[in-house]
This record gives structure tokens, C-alpha cells and sequence, in this order.
């Protein structure tokens, strides 16, 4: 897994707040390690690398931020974003399983997106193209960027100084945050007969490739008779 403590402590407060500011709600920030990020930030400023209050603030600032800048862009583009090709910065399924949750939870996806993965980058962008109200974008932008940045920044920071020696179960707490972070996509996915049905036909598929790659030998050509009769 990555370490992201030689990052931190090189990219700063800068660095963490413009990760989180990128996640939250520009297309191509839907891979980064926000929630693993935040943790880490509060862990390490409860070892006196950073400033808990500082850190909170900026990465406060930078999830509301970015969440605007998502807001107005999703306004600007509207349902334009829907016919987007797929590249490597995009992927067609994430915005459509993005909208099905917004569209199952309203306005308050903006702050249940916010410990989501994947969601959270493009909930901003939904909210903007389905011409939500500001205030009511605002009002829970700000809510869901404190629980979030303040929450995960706080929690690495007390646990930080409660637990001697921390650091060296960081591994096993990443992998715990970031199952917890999915655990709510994948109960949608599994609660829903289409994805369900989408997991399964995928699944399905790589274990056919797999076993017949596996299966399959190399194609030699027939070699020449070396003693042709006569």
C-alpha cells in the first residue's frame, strides 16, 4: 500500500488541503486517497509534524471548495456530462451510480457522498446539473466538508495520542477506514438486482479469461520432417 506519511510531511498543508480540494469535486481527483489522507494528516499532527487546528481548517476550506467548484461546473456542463466518453479520467458508470444515489437520497447525498469514494467527487457535479438551490447546496456542503475533514483529521489526532507506538498498526486502520468507506457502496450495489447482476456477470467473465489463459499453450508451427521418405 502506499505510504502516504513521506507525502504528507513533503506536500504540506498545502499539499493535503489541494488533494482534498482535487477529490472533492474536480472529475479527475475521484481516485485519490481522501478519507486514508485525512487520517493520516491527524496522526501525524499528534506527533507535532503538523498543527491540528491549521490542518482542519485548510482541509475544511479546500472539501468546500473543491465542492463548489464541482457545483458550478455540473451547473455550467448540465446534462451534457452524461454523453461524456469514457476515458481514463472518466468513467460513464461512476457518474450513473452517483446519480442513482442522489436520486435516491436528495440533498442529503451531499453529506453522506462525503464518505464515499468515487461518490463524493461527482455528487457536487450532480447537485450543479440538477439545478439544486445554492443555499441548500451551501448549507450542506459545509456540514458534510466538517464531518468529514474535521472528523477523520480529529479522529487520526486523538488516537494518535491515546495509542502508544500508533504508527506501526497504521496499516490495518487505513485498510479498516477504506472498508468502511466502501461498505456502503458495495450494501447498494448488493442490495440492487441490476448490479447484482453486473458483479456477477463480471466475476463470471474473469474467471472465464482466467482459466483460459491458463488453458491455452503457445501455438508452435509444424516443424519440417527432418528424414522425409522417399
Amino acid at each position: 500500500m502506499f505510504n502516504l506519511i513521506p507525502l504528507i510531511k513533503a506536500a504540506g498543508y498545502l499539499g493535503v488541503s489541494g488533494i482534498v480540494f482535487a477529490e472533492s469535486g474536480l472529475l479527475i481527483g475521484f481516485f485519490l486517497p481522501g478519507d486514508s489522507l485525512l487520517f493520516t494528516a491527524g496522526l501525524l499532527a499528534s506527533q507535532g509534524y503538523l498543527n491540528i487546528a491549521l490542518l482542519t481548517f485548510l482541509t475544511f476550506l479546500g472539501a468546500v471548495l473543491g465542492d463548489s467548484v464541482g457545483f458550478t461546473f455540473g451547473r455550467k456542463i448540465g446534462p451534457r456530462i452524461f454523453s461524456k466518453p469514457e476515458s481514463i479520467w472518466f468513467n460513464p458508470e461512476h457518474l450513473n451510480r452517483a446519480n442513482a444515489f442522489f436520486e435516491k437520497h436528495g440533498p442529503k447525498t451531499i453529506i453522506l457522498a462525503r464518505f464515499m469514494p468515487i461518490v463524493r467527487t461527482f455528487a457536487p457535479i450532480l447537485a450543479g446539473v440538477g439545478q439544486m438551490q445554492y443555499k441548500t447546496f451551501v448549507a450542506y456542503n459545509i456540514i458534510g466538508g466538517a464531518l468529514w475533514t474535521v472528523g477523520l483529521c480529529l479522529g487520526g489526532f486523538y488516537l494518535g495520542r491515546t495509542i502508544p507506538n500508533i504508527d506501526h498498526y497504521l496499516l490495518p486502520i487505513i485498510l479498516l477506514i477504506i472498508f468502511l468507506s466502501i461498505l456502503p457502496s458495495l450494501i447498494y450495489i448488493l442490495k440492487d438486482k441490476n448490479q447484482r447482476t453486473k458483479v456477477r456477470a463480471a466475476i463470471v467473465n474473469g474467471f472465464k479469461k482466467a482459466f483460459s489463459l491458463k488453458d491455452s499453450k503457445p501455438h508452435t508451427p509444424d516443424q519440417p520432417d527432418q528424414n522425409p521418405k522417399i
